[in-house]
């Protein structure tokens, strides 16, 4: 396999034309098998999504497609990346995370196609109920635009919280209209929220991470916000220029439709999450 780490893996590598008859859309390729000559595609990704991209990888192996795994140790280098050309392709974000991208970096990406959707949780390491949370309980939270206002979502689905009317996942602390309990609402980078596990009452947690890190039970959620948000499928995201890239149809069909992958997926994530393609 070849996988490569680097948390910003700078300059530029010499994009490569590959000319081939298509006979599949983009959601659901045939099993075409690329030519030998073609250069190899370059994903990149996060810690959380790594196993069954492996598995990915590893059947498009078979299949002779040559696939480079970058991983990323942050969630803005990625499209920093794809962007400048350095990969062809990342995957790690949803729709609104990706819009707030391109609005904060002036980047021209457009999501290519469905991942899985993730549950998100609200975890305690003191409590098992929200209703013995004490009066000024610690509740951290997602920093970044899009990812707090879902934590914030999931505080208003516990109760805990009103939100203004309409607000969705654009919400921020300044959309909070109630708060009984005064939750002191603290907001932490969304890679290091499984870290906040053992100091705040309450914790925004993504259960990939929560899995990666073996601290504590990723199924142990006071509460899951579930499939309601299907905005929050992670997609595979590309340049526009690359929509016609038969190596990304054949990958994402691997990625979708393989047995192995979907078995990979299931060790990962558990019954966490749901493939984003079949919603």
């Amino acid at each position: 396999m070849n996988r490569i780490f680097s948390p910003s893996w700078p300059g530029a590598i010499a994009a490569i034309a590959i000319t081939l008859t298509l006979a599949f859309g983009v959601h659901r390729a045939s099993r075409a098998v690329t030519q030998p000559n073609a250069a190899p595609l370059r994903l990149g990704t996060t810690g959380a999504f790594v196993p069954p991209l492996e598995a990915a990888v590893a059947e498009a192996k078979k299949q002779g497609l040559e696939v480079k795994l970058v991983e990323f140790s942050d969630w803005v280098t990625p499209n920093t990346s794809l962007a400048n050309g350095d990969i062809d392709v990342n995957y790690f974000q949803h729709v609104p995370f990706l819009e707030n991208a391109k609005k904060q970096g002036h980047f021209d990406l457009v999501p290519y196609a469905s991942g899985i959707l993730n549950n998100v949780g609200l975890y305690s390491k003191k409590y098992k109920s929200f209703a013995e949370l004490p009066e000024g309980a610690q509740a951290a939270i997602a920093n970044d635009p899009v990812n707090s206002g879902r934590g914030l979502q999931l505080l208003a689905k516990a109760g805990l919280i009103t939100l203004k009317p309409g607000v969705g996942y654009k919400a921020t602390r300044d959309d909070v209209v109630t708060n009984p309990k005064h939750l002191r609402i603290v907001e932490v980078e969304a890679v290091q929220l499984v870290r906040a596990y053992d100091d705040a009452d309450l914790v925004q947690g993504y259960p990939a991470y929560i899995r990666l890190a073996k601290t504590f039970e990723p199924q142990s959620a006071l509460l899951f916000d579930g499939l309601d948000h299907k905005e929050y499928v992670i997609q595979f995201v590309i340049r526009p220029e690359s929509h016609d890239d038969p190596r990304l149809h054949q990958f994402v069909d691997i990625y979708q439709h393989s047995p192995a992958v979907r078995k990979a997926l299931d060790e990962a994530h558990g019954h966490l999450y749901q493939p984003g393609w079949e919603l």
